[in-house]
């Protein structure tokens, strides 16, 4: 299971997952020591970029007497973390071998930003294309006797980034429950997650419901209102959502679709799991909060 924060891997450690990946960088030797103790009951992977996070997490895992596996990110065009494909990966990778506490299992590329490409066939050629040099990298170590793996793609790219020969393992997780942005680019899933919100005001063709930009992560779009095709979002404020074209009464419920899942399930202590309109369970969301 990939996360990204050290608090996130903790929650799946004590849920009884054993493989864990931290697909980011852990800065910090507080949090490096909690990997390291993470790695006393289960595998968390971290992926690294730097000397200074290498070092970090070997003195964290000398001091526990535990190895860390470690994944070095390739930048493919993404232009956040990672260090470049090639030479500078090959260096990267001696270093690590350098260092007790620490065991390079392979490499990390994310192409997050191909992954919201409308057109499948651009898609899939700008994704194919950006995998080139990381490929080519793996190639480079394998020649000289490294045994790896390569973690990579999202939701947008699964059946790209996850046919690709020599992709290992892919990173989805926005398909599970879905959200208004990848639905248009990903229509083969369903939307299974929605805000329940309460209208507070009716006053000519303006409809008020109680859900905000502190209940709705948005920065990727316009909430959908499920039921009421004619709905057009004015906006969204920090308590409430202002519509046209929603037929509704003062104190009826509406269901609104987040258009970022990712930055909505955050914001709530708990999700209320329903079938056919029922309320079957409800599920405690342990990572809320787990912001470090």
């Amino acid at each position: 299971i990939t996360c990204a924060k050290t608090s996130e891997a903790e929650q799946l450690v004590e849920g009884g997952i054993r493989d864990v990946l931290i697909a980011n960088q852990v800065i910090g030797t507080d949090k490096t020591d909690r990997v390291a103790a993470m790695n006393r009951k289960a595998q968390v992977r971290v992926a690294v970029d730097s000397r200074t996070g290498i070092e970090q997490l070997a003195r964290s895992a000398e001091k526990m007497q535990v190895e860390t596996g470690v994944l070095i990110e390739v930048n493919i065009g993404m232009n956040r973390g990672g260090v470049e494909p090639g030479e500078e990966t090959l260096e990267l990778a001696a270093y690590i071998d350098s260092v007790k506490g620490v065991h390079l299992d392979g490499l990390q590329a994310y192409e997050g930003h191909l992954v919201m490409i409308e057109a499948y066939e651009e898609r899939k050629k700008r994704v194919e294309k950006d995998m080139m040099p990381l490929l080519e990298t793996r190639k480079m170590l394998e020649k000289i006797g490294y045994h790896i793996f390569i973690s990579s793609g999202g939701t947008g790219t699964y059946d790209i980034t996850g046919n690709i020969e020599g992709i290992d393992e892919i990173q989805c997780g926005s398909y599970a429950l879905m959200d208004t942005s990848y639905k248009k680019i990903r229509p083969e899933f369903r939307n299974a997650r929605y805000v329940l919100a309460t209208v507070l005001t009716v006053r000519k063709d303006i409809v008020v419901a109680d859900v905000g930009l502190k209940g709705l992560g948005n920065e990727y779009g316009t909430p959908v209102i499920i039921g009421h095709p004619d709905a057009q979002v004015l906006y969204v404020a920090e308590e409430h959502i202002v519509m046209k074209g929603v037929k509704a009464a003062i104190g009826e419920k509406i269901k609104i679709l987040p258009p970022h899942g990712c930055t909505t399930n955050n914001l709530y202590p708990r999700m209320w799991i329903s079938r056919d309109g029922i309320i079957t369970d409800i599920w405690d969301i342990e990572g809320r909060g787990c912001l470090e």
